[in-house]
């Protein structure tokens, strides 16, 4: 794993500030948003003076041995239900400003790294990506997801819920439409993350809303809530690209 310090930004950091709140009591309540800042770097001198480590606010080897050890000894632990301050919804909100690029030929990178976590896989940003950001997101926060690019496959995940909260998986539907020019639906499905409602809209966080990742509201009067899901467990309490680098640091 890398070593970190303060400036950098990058999903290794979004690993790092998810452990640090799991870890720390009282937590600090660190925002996981991939950037390491004063707050973060305060978090990380907290931990190592309570794990006895020099108080030098950069995560080396031993800090990520400590900051992981203790989860992988309770991997079997009951884990408590989750709730509307879930990470998956930092991590989403990190995200705003992503959009596709301009050109047959140019592509959002970024994109394509979302499309990787389904079993689709495109390799262009213009292939519709609302389930595949959703997918990208919830394995960063360490969640199995549905591997499928379709919108309507969340449908079957996770558990009902019957009173959304910010961070729920929300999946709409366009009326009497089998395509959707505004979410680049050919279906009239697509998925994002609950932020709020009312009798006459919903706003939901998502990605492929106007080609971007963006807050969105949607009329009730043109959109179906079709479900709200919410995962039933959390993998490891951790994002699932920690799993691969755990048994080299314990």
């Amino acid at each position: 794993m890398k070593v970190l310090r303060q400036g950098a930004r990058n999903n290794e950091v979004v690993q790092l500030q998810i452990l640090l709140n799991a870890h720390l009591n009282p937590t600090i309540k660190l925002k996981n948003d991939g950037f390491f800042g004063r707050n973060t770097e305060d978090a990380v001198k907290a931990f190592q003076r309570a794990k006895g480590l020099v108080s030098d606010g950069v995560v080396g080897a031993k800090t990520w041995q400590s900051l992981t050890k203790k989860i992988v000894n309770n991997v079997t632990k009951p884990l408590e239900p989750l709730n509307a301050t879930a990470a998956w919804y930092d991590i989403a909100v990190a995200e705003i400003g992503v959009k596709e690029l301009l050109g047959v030929d140019k592509n959002n990178q970024r994109i394509i790294e979302y499309h990787s976590t389904t079993t689709l896989g495109a390799k262009t940003d213009e292939i519709p990506w609302c389930s595949s950001f959703v997918n990208w997101v919830m394995r960063q926060a360490g969640f199995e997801g549905t591997n499928n690019a379709l919108a309507k496959s969340w449908l079957d995940w996770g558990s009902v819920v019957t009173a959304p909260q910010k961070g729920d998986v929300v999946v709409i539907k366009r009326k009497n439409a089998t395509n959707d020019a505004r979410t680049g639906s050919s279906s009239g499905y697509h998925v994002g993350f609950y932020v709020t409602s009312s009798n006459v809209v919903i706003s939901l966080l998502g990605g492929n809303q106007s080609n971007s990742v963006k807050k969105s509201n949607f009329m009730l009067r043109s959109y179906d809530i079709a479900g709200f899901r919410r995962p039933k467990r959390r993998v490891l309490g951790l994002p699932l690209s920690v799993h691969s680098f755990i048994k080299n640091v314990v």
